[in-house]
Order: C-alpha cells, then structure tokens, then sequence
C-alpha cells in the first residue's frame, strides 16, 4: 500500500542554510572540545556521543520517512533508531550533568549538540525531498516522452 505523500522542494536558500547550521553545529562543538580542558578519554566520549547522535537521528529521519511513503519498515530497526536517538540524548545529560565543567559550558556542549541533530535531520529531509521530485520529474518526463511518441 503505497501512500501519497505530496513534497515541496526545499529553496536553495533553506538547504544551504541547513548545511551551514550542521557545519555550524558541528564545528563549535569540536572547536569547544579542543579547547577544552578535560581529559582526551573524556573529549573521546563527547565526540562519540556527537558522532552517534547524528548517525541516529539521520537514521530516525530516514526509518519515519520511509515509513510515511509506505515502505515496509521491520519494528526492531524502528524501535532501535528511536532508542539510538533517545540513547544518544541521554549519554551527553550524564556525561554533562557528571563532568567538572561550568554551567556555561555544559550549555554550550548542549545547544551545539541539538543544533546539530536538528541541522543532521534537516539536511537529511532536504536531500530526500529533492530525491523523492528528481524521481519524480524524471517519471513525468518519460511519461511525456511516451505520449509525444
């Protein structure tokens, strides 16, 4: 059972500013880890948990997507994607909440970590809805092909 799922194509504009806040996201989260003071284990863990959290929440992105077109989806891969992406969230509060850092710094590790889910889960999205119409112009293409034919 298919379902129609009707797609705007995301501006340039909105897909380049998504971009920007997913390297944003990313780069002061890693320019904070740099320079931080903490032991290179515990830099290794909050990179870690960045890496993670953005491979889950792009996979999340993708598993609910692909469950709104209709594509069958297992229930195990769907319930560990939200798992992954809930797990996620949860490592970097215990690692925050337990690290020896100031609380300015422990909210900027937070607000670079949820820019970049939600930049990962945008630019994910604008690459799909481009995908789901480039299909889609190449399908009504052949279809005026045939006809003209």
């Amino acid at each position: 059972m298919n379902k129609q799922v009707l797609i705007n194509k995301p501006s340039k504009a909105f897909r380049m500013a998504s971009v920007a806040m997913l390297v944003a996201g990313v780069a002061a989260f890693l320019i904070g880890l740099a320079n931080a003071t903490m032991q290179l284990n515990e830099k290794g863990y909050y990179l870690a948990v960045l890496l993670f959290g953005l491979f889950s929440f792009v996979s999340l992105q993708k598993t609910i997507r692909d469950k709104m077109e209709g594509q069958t989806i297992s229930k195990p891969y769907f319930m560990m994607c939200w798992a992954a992406a809930g797990s996620a969230i949860a490592l970097l509060t215990v690692g925050l909440v337990n690290a020896e850092l100031l609380l300015s710094e422990k909210g900027f590790y937070a607000m670079a970590f949820l820019l970049s889910g939600f930049a990962a889960i945008t630019v994910q999205k604008n690459v799909r809805d481009v995908m789901a119409l480039g299909a889609s112009d190449e399908k009504l293409q052949e279809e005026v092909d045939i006809n003209l034919q």
